[in-house]
């Protein structure tokens, strides 16, 4: 074994250990550390026994026992933890050190973290790290960004650890500076919240429409996986459908129907507002969070107010056709509008993101990993410059085949009373976005009434405004213009 490690990582938590194991794996030394040394001693007595592990017991044994340029990664709970480690651990380490997040830090976070990190001589990486424990030991797709300068010391460590797709292409390459790494990897969580609410919705109208057991529904699924949905998402929901309790019955209907939340999908849906980006699907998807934590509520809710039952008269093989056609064009719609999110961030902060890249990075190891992300590659592939995905030639194609589908399912949900925020939000977004003129002249028209706050005119350049006095009583003043 090396005198020194190649890299060092503090935070031996599940996604820790199997990252490091990762690591070891590929033929690198790695010293770790945790906060409680307890569990050091543990994993190198335990899973790290025989292996190319250094094992430390102070921070300072930590620092010195890698090699330099020092490269020491924090896998530990977003938050106060991260600057508690990063505080510890400037006075220790030299000019030109690399600290790295790995967790699921909020992109703002680390972009005032890679300038503090950076004033102190020392560089910063904030990477996204998706694919959960299983991605971690095998291959998980890594979203680096940050200091710049950095990148040519971890890339090798990082592109030899990430999955690989096409003939061994890694799930990783570098994002972009400051926060860029976290942002994409925030877009990836917001886009898999969409991902899993549509496949929800389906399964609710399977159940509840339909009158489908979850082994049945377990069939459709395995099917779907076999065409354009083939994806680890679907995947996994066709092995939880199958999986028998005990008692031999579907363990999932014992489940309670309360969604949990880490907060990386709200940071999408918030980030999106403040650069006003319909992000409506993914919106959707973590309200849908929100109103299924509700349950004793739903409970007093569902024994008051009275609504459609579900009463299907229709032909039950044509709507399971329908209903992967309409989750197929709905899951276009959460990327195009995720991508539209990257577009608009990456104006507002002056980031050059390769979008057929990060396409890329998400084909393997990450938790949306799909067929149909090689399809956004070759998109972007074809022209770099594409403004939304619905404009591709393949995805414009591809949504208007499925669009007779899409509506007949939304409206067969609404009339059964079966709620499908996000297959229906999504089919709101593709009406509204292929429509020349929306009602929104009105809504000025409203503005413009109770608060004087201007129009533009048809008949007149843009950026031209003109106010009226509706009432006549109003008089001429008018209200400065502006945007939020």
């Amino acid at each position: 074994m090396k005198e020194k490690a190649d890299i060092g990582l503090i935070g031996l938590a599940v996604m820790g250990e199997n990252l490091v194991l990762n690591m070891e794996d590929k033929g690198y030394t790695v010293s770790v550390f945790n906060r409680t040394v307890d569990k050091v001693d543990a994993f190198v007595k335990g899973r790290g026994k025989g292996k190319k592990f250094i094992g430390a017991s102070t921070l300072e044994e930590f620092v010195d026992s890698i090699e330099r340029p020092r490269k020491v990664m924090l896998l530990v709970k977003a938050g106060k933890p991260v600057d508690d480690f990063i505080e510890k651990l400037i006075p220790l380490l030299e000019p030109g050190d690399i600290i790295i997040d790995g967790g699921n830090s909020h992109f703002p976070d680390t972009m005032r973290r890679t300038e503090y990190v950076e004033s102190k001589g020392l560089l910063y990486i904030g990477s996204g790290v998706s694919g959960g424990e299983e991605g971690a030991l095998k291959g998980p797709s890594l979203m680096p960004g940050g200091s710049p300068e950095a990148w040519p010391h971890v890339k090798e460590i990082f592109q030899a650890v990430a999955a690989k797709v096409d003939n061994g292409v890694p799930c990783c390459d570098w994002v972009g500076e400051n926060g860029a790494g976290h942002f994409v990897k925030m877009v990836h969580n917001g886009i898999e919240y969409g991902d899993m609410q549509i496949i929800n919705e389906a399964y609710h109208l399977m159940k509840d429409l339909l009158g489908m057991d979850a082994f049945e529904q377990h069939e459709v699924f395995k099917k779907w996986n076999q065409g354009v949905l083939d994806s680890y998402l679907i995947e996994i929901t066709t092995d939880i459908l199958a999986y028998k309790d005990e008692d031999g019955s579907p363990l999932v209907e014992k489940i309670l129907d309360t969604a949990g939340q880490k907060g990386t999908g709200k940071w999408t849906a918030v980030t999106a507002l403040e650069l006003g980006i319909p992000l409506t699907l993914i919106g959707e998807s973590v309200f849908s969070r929100c109103l299924s934590a509700q349950k004793d509520l739903r409970v007093k809710a569902s024994k008051l107010l009275t609504g459609k039952s579900p009463d299907f008269k229709g032909d039950k093989e044509q709507f399971i056709n329908d209903l992967e056609q309409a989750i197929y064009a709905s899951k276009i719609i959460s990327y195009a509008q995720g991508y539209d999110l990257m577009m608009e961030a990456a104006k507002e902060y002056k980031w050059n993101l390769n979008y057929g890249g990060i396409a890329l990075m998400w084909r393997g190891g990450c938790i949306i990993r799909s067929r149909f992300l090689g399809d956004i590659k070759n998109a972007f592939d074809n022209n770099p410059k594409l403004e939304n995905l619905l404009l591709d030639p393949f995805f414009k194609d591809a949504v208007q085949v499925a669009e007779e589908s899409w509506r007949r399912v939304c409206a067969t949900a609404l009339l059964n009373g079966i709620p499908v925020p996000a297959l229906s939000s999504a089919l709101g977004y593709y009406d509204g976005f292929r429509s020349e003129r929306l009602p929104a002249n009105l809504l000025q028209a409203q503005r413009d009434y109770f608060g004087a706050h201007q129009y533009e005119r048809l008949d007149s350049p843009r950026g031209k405004f003109f106010h009226t006095d509706w009432t006549g009583r109003g008089g001429s003043t008018a209200s400065t213009t502006y945007d939020v």
